[in-house]
């Protein structure tokens, strides 16, 4: 069948088969089974355009995400004795998570071979993070990644240039095209690449809020439910949280800050939001690998992993393994920072009732903190540090942000951004949960 031929049956709002399927996704990877059979880009655009009018059946998205899973090269560890687990986040400022819950989960008995991405926006992502320690290396080749994982039991890689390749040129496509926002096409993107790992299980922590790419909760809850849905559909036993993102998670915002937040987490000194959601989400991973029996044994494993030092001295060993510098667990000198600090004061008495995440991340890239575009270059030293969270009360002039800058080319707008964040009222309110649903099929 002639591409133009599936695009009306998409646009007419049929179901699409699997061949129908596995021709647009083996054309936007390159391997179209004929010449006949090739997808021009503005073919494949169209059908972006008719999934996110017409929407796609569970089944269609289970379809698109194995096709897409399967258009590159996918993993298998079969030599590594042990349950091979993930989690993955739709991202929000601050979220630094990967860090602490990766290192936790393999202290106790997983496998983790976590595949991340860089950030692309306000803050850094997990890869950013982590080449901000000293000769750490993500870009490794098979053979180093298993070599890594049987040493240490994770592994904190980035993706290879061959694992889902039809992602990569449709999400180029839909970024230029006003197809983002799709629940299938989002579905698919996050889990092709995640069911490329060779794993039997994943957690996915689903933000929603001011940080977040969700900002309802129906909204939330309907991609979490897709996901969930489409990754036990596709053989990996999937669970998600719904999780809170109006104000950053922990109190630091921006690279090394943030590594450094995350070894002090793994010492038992974590802000508590982000300590809390850690273990939470490591002890869902316990679960879905069958190391716990509950979820009171899970977290009780967790708990004891961070207590015993055992997640800190996991974090140590998979730095080394990966090339990095291990000293900097006890010499946060070795990180890049700045000596040069503005504090952002509160403008009145009263209760912080809130610091707007977006505000804060786009204050961070401004600093350089994060991108604008995917070849900008990301400032490790800069960004912003919570000296109040919100529901403290506090009163005019106290310092609530602490600003970590190179330069002052910025810094009028990224005092303004600051300011404009905080939210200060004359009476307390009820803190939101971090947790706010789980969503199991």
């Amino acid at each position: 069948m002639r591409a133009v031929d599936i695009i009306r049956r998409k646009r007419d709002g049929y179901a699409l088969t699997p061949d129908e399927i596995r021709s647009f996704v083996a054309s936007a990877a390159g391997k179209p089974a004929s010449p006949a059979s090739t997808w021009a880009d503005y073919q494949l655009s169209a059908m972006l355009m008719a999934i996110w009018i017409r929407g796609m059946t569970p089944g269609e998205t289970a379809e698109l995400t194995m096709q897409m899973t399967h258009s590159g090269r996918t993993f298998r560890w079969d030599d590594i004795p042990g349950p091979k687990v993930d989690k993955h986040s739709t991202g929000g400022v601050g979220d630094k998570t990967s860090l602490i819950l990766g290192p936790l989960a393999a202290a106790c008995g997983a496998i983790v071979p976590m595949m991340s991405g860089r950030g692309l926006g306000h803050t850094g992502g997990t890869l950013d993070k982590l080449e901000s320690i000293p000769g750490f290396r993500v870009g490794l080749d098979e053979a180093e990644i298993r070599k890594v994982l049987k040493k240490t039991g994770i592994a904190l890689i980035s993706q290879t240039a061959d694992v889902a390749p039809a992602d990569r040129r449709l999400y180029a496509l839909r970024d230029v095209t006003g197809t983002v926002e799709s629940i299938p096409l989002i579905s698919a993107s996050i889990l092709s690449k995640k069911l490329a790992e060779g794993i039997s299980g994943l957690i996915l922590d689903v933000k929603v809020g001011e940080g977040a790419f969700m900002k309802t909760l129906p909204d939330a809850r309907e991609l979490a439910q897709s996901l969930v849905r489409v990754g036990n559909a596709n053989g990996v036993r999937t669970r998600a949280r719904i999780t809170s993102m109006d104000a950053p998670l922990g109190r630091a915002v921006g690279n090394s800050l943030e590594v450094i937040e995350c070894i002090e987490t793994l010492r038992g000194n974590g802000p508590c939001d982000l300590e809390t959601l850690s273990v939470m989400l490591a002890a869902d991973m316990l679960l879905l690998a069958g190391i716990a029996d509950s979820p009171e044994d899970a977290e009780a494993r967790v708990r004891s992993a961070l207590t015993s030092g055992a997640g800190l001295e996991k974090f140590r060993d998979v730095i080394e393994a990966q090339g990095g510098n291990p000293a900097v667990i006890d010499d946060y000198s070795l990180l890049e920072t700045t000596t040069q600090v503005l504090r952002v004061t509160a403008s009145a008495d009263g209760w912080l009732t809130g610091i707007q995440a977006e505000m804060i991340g786009r204050a961070s890239m401004r600093l350089g903190g994060g991108r604008n575009r995917a070849e900008d270059t990301i400032d490790p030293a800069v960004g912003i540090v919570l000296l109040r969270k919100p529901g403290e009360a506090v009163r005019k002039g106290d310092a609530v942000l602490e600003v970590h800058y190179r330069n002052e080319d910025n810094l009028p707008l990224v005092r303004t951004i600051c300011e404009a964040a905080i939210r200060i009222h004359d009476a307390p309110f009820a803190a939101v949960p971090i947790s706010l649903e789980e969503v199991v099929d």
